[in-house]
């Protein structure tokens, strides 16, 4: 689906706050409502807007403590990765997880309360899955920056 200037403003208004409501949505691109809805309607059925959710603050939730975590493995099969991808994503822990190109193999980045909490979740990682062969973990100490807003201008 090509973006023209219009559903690209609705999305940046949408990525900035997901509750406005529909009128003053259409009255911040200069539209009408309906026009505005069809709009929004065929952005959430091309899968552009995958959904709309409330962003939590994880520190007033107790969860200050931010991990990255690098795996290696030696097995490359498509049985262990469905098995290793299909146990990760049952981690609430787990914000993040990529299958990388370089050192390591998967990265992770994990969200909990503290280092004892951490260490709860790695050794149930490694004990979930055979054939780890390295798991580094480093550890944030400071957001810098942190958004879920999608550059639209290119």
């Amino acid at each position: 689906m090509a973006l023209d200037k219009v559903d690209r403003k609705i999305l940046a208004i949408l990525q900035q706050d997901s509750t406005v409501s529909l009128n003053d949505l259409a009255e911040a691109v200069n539209l009408t409502t309906t026009p505005c809805w069809k709009r929004l309607k065929k952005l959430e059925e091309s899968g552009i807007i995958a959904k709309r959710v409330a962003l939590l603050n994880p520190e007033s939730l107790g969860l200050c403590f931010t991990v990255f975590v690098l795996v290696q493995t030696s097995d490359h099969s498509h049985e262990w990765y469905r098995k290793f991808v299909a146990t990760v994503e049952e981690f609430p822990e787990v914000m993040e997880f990529y299958r990388m190109a370089g050192e390591y193999d998967y990265m992770m980045k994990v969200l909990v309360k503290d280092m004892k909490d951490y260490d709860q979740f790695y050794k149930k990682l490694v004990n979930s899955v055979a054939g780890l062969n390295n798991v580094t973990s480093t550890f944030a100490m400071e957001s810098l920056k942190y958004t879920t807003e999608l550059p639209l201008g290119h």
